[in-house]
């Protein structure tokens, strides 16, 4: 099949990800020369790469293997071997995969349905794989690219099927992309929050509290709560009023709400020892916010009505798919739900939209939003009118409050369309954050209703809100975009007291008494200066050192000469100066 052909038969299919496809196969040959025995399961292009799923039997492989495997991948390259497109019988197909001995390949063909084409792609002579394709025309037309990391995944994504091995590879069109690319992953390796974490003393994991259970120590609880409580008070500022719900319910309310359906293999189960009654660890909040309006009646002049709640919810996520704070199985969500009426809609989504930029303003994170609309699926809820309705109100309201924003069917909740905001980090990483969602099925499903003007009875409208989404998904972005150095107001320790000697336990003292006294106004009010003082009798370069490595934003440095010129020696970050004591107050208040 010719390039043009290719073109013709996958026109949206670009030339990038048709050269990844390639690299895939390219890899799966080389290995196979290596390792003539392994079993293939599936190789598809990825953002920025590709894989391939393999067996290798009793064979181990670690990344100290990749070098040959590349080595072996450039030999293919460089023949330029076609790369040919062939359709072929249901039982050729079959004989072909019971010969070569690929058992992963027979299962993948048996399951093809019968009315389907089977096609193969040849790379010449050397290798031939079951493939949809497309790909490009001949193997020297494959680009930069390189091995970078072996892992383990279950065939089909079932945890219950064997463990494969995964080899990915990153590709790109010219070596200067591929040498940013590594360059961006070294970057990204040094800001992972589970090495910083763990250096910076914040959460911890324990196999006796069960995987995907993080606990916070008190640093990581300073942050944690800071960050909560600045999105809480922003809430609060714009009419949210918080409340509280217990963390089991019974699995009807799940049931009438529509989550059991959709959700049911992802709830953590619990039985009544006293009676059998069968409850559920709650997986989101909505549902018993919509108990908590439909508690008393209403009526149009209380709308709308918000509530906020920072509470921890459960899901069973599958083991192998947990990932320090990223994928959890107890999550906190920092959520919001309001009730109010369809012509109250624009200006509420208004105010939540105002809520997320001034949050991640603050958070120095630059901020584009993802319209995430339904597709033709059958999973999702509710009158496709009002759905359609519900899609143009949220693309009218990013317009209207001038987001930068693009359009994604097929990524709705099941219930309603949303507003994604997908935050930039400071190595141009996005990563989803905060949400705004219409839902005008959950308050049918539950018969949500207040009175209106005219006496009537009136569905209300409920929009669904989380400024930060899981709190622990958000620290791991927040940890790996500042690098753990954070900014002053978050430091779980914003000041370390460092003594030169034992010469200055009163002149500390006078220090610490001002520090004491300390209130920084922005962007929390009320919130008093967290410092610790560092006495021990180790020299003064172990404790700068160490207060280095914990990324104290600012140090005081206190010997005999600051005490007699009634100063201190402050060191920031990327600075070093002298303030005189009565004013390192107003200078501390300063700090950005």
């Amino acid at each position: 099949m010719t390039k043009k052909q290719i073109d013709e038969a996958e026109p949206d299919v670009d030339f990038v990800e048709r050269m990844r496809h390639t690299l895939s196969h390219v890899m799966a040959a080389a290995i196979l020369e290596l390792y003539p025995d392994v079993k293939l399961g599936i190789g598809p292009a990825i953002e920025n790469g590709f894989y391939y799923d393999i067996d290798f039997g009793k064979t181990k492989i670690s990344e100290d293997d990749l070098p040959k495997i590349e080595k072996k991948m450039r030999g293919i390259i460089q023949r330029k071997l076609p790369m040919v497109r062939r359709e072929v019988s249901r039982n050729d197909a079959l004989d072909w995969a019971i010969d070569g001995g690929q058992t992963l390949k027979k299962e993948l063909i048996e399951e093809l349905p019968e009315s389907d084409k089977i096609t193969f792609y040849d790379m010449g002579e050397l290798f031939t794989d079951l493939c949809k394709g497309p790909h490009v025309e001949n193997t020297g037309e494959c680009g930069p690219f390189k091995l970078v990391k072996v892992a383990g995944a279950y065939w089909r994504g079932d945890e219950k099927r064997e463990m494969l091995t995964r080899i990915y590879g990153v590709a790109f069109e010219s070596e200067e992309e591929l040498e940013e690319y590594l360059k961006r992953q070294e970057e990204a390796k040094a800001r992972d929050h589970r090495k910083l974490g763990k250096e910076l003393d914040l959460f911890t994991f324990s196999d006796l509290v069960g995987a995907g259970l993080p606990m916070f120590t008190p640093r990581g609880t300073v942050l944690r709560d800071v960050l909560a409580n600045y999105s809480l008070s922003l809430r609060q500022k714009a009419g949210f009023s918080r409340v509280w719900t217990p963390h089991i319910t019974k699995v009807d309310l799940y049931k009438t709400s529509g989550h059991y359906a959709k959700f049911g293999d992802e709830l953590f189960m619990v039985h009544s020892q006293v009676n059998g009654e069968e409850f559920a660890m709650k997986p989101m909040n909505c549902p018993h916010h919509t108990q908590i309006f439909a508690s008393k009646p209403r009526t149009y002049k209380e709308m709308p009505v918000r509530y906020m709640e920072p509470t921890t919810d459960y899901r069973d996520e599958k083991t192998g798919e947990l990932g320090g704070l990223s994928r959890v199985r107890s999550l906190t969500q920092d959520d919001s739900h309001v009730f109010c009426r369809s012509t109250q809609i624009k200006d509420e989504i208004h105010n939540l939209v105002g809520i997320v930029r001034e949050f991640y303003s603050e958070m120095g994170m630059k901020l584009r939003a993802r319209l995430s609309y339904r597709n033709d699926e059958d999973k999702y809820l509710g009158d496709t009118k009002l759905w359609k309705s519900a899609q143009e109100q949220i693309k009218q309201a990013a317009i209207d409050n001038g987001l930068d924003f693009f359009e994604a069917e097929g990524e709705a909740a099941f219930y309603g369309p949303k507003i994604d905001f997908m935050a930039e980090d400071a190595i141009g990483r996005e990563h989803q954050v905060a949400t705004v969602q219409l839902d005008f099925v959950q308050p049918e499903r539950f018969g949500l209703e207040f009175v209106n003007e005219k006496g009537e009875k009136e569905r209300p409208v409920m929009i669904h809100h989380a400024t930060l989404g899981s709190i622990e998904r958000f620290m791991s972005v927040f940890i790996e975009h500042t690098a753990g150095w954070f900014p002053f107001w978050t430091a779980p320790e914003q000041v370390r007291v460092l003594t030169v000697n034992d010469q200055v336990e009163d002149y500390v003292q006078k220090i610490c008494s001002i520090l004491s006294g300390v209130v920084l106004e922005k962007p929390l009010a009320h919130n008093e200066l967290r410092y610790t003082v560092d006495e021990s009798d180790e020299s003064l370069g172990k404790k700068i050192r160490r207060a280095t490595e914990m990324k104290i934003p600012c140090v005081l440095i206190v010997g005999p000469k600051d005490a007699e010129a009634d100063e201190v020696s402050i060191r920031l970050r990327d600075s070093e100066e002298k303030a005189k004591l009565k004013d390192l107050e107003k200078y501390l208040k300063g700090l950005k």
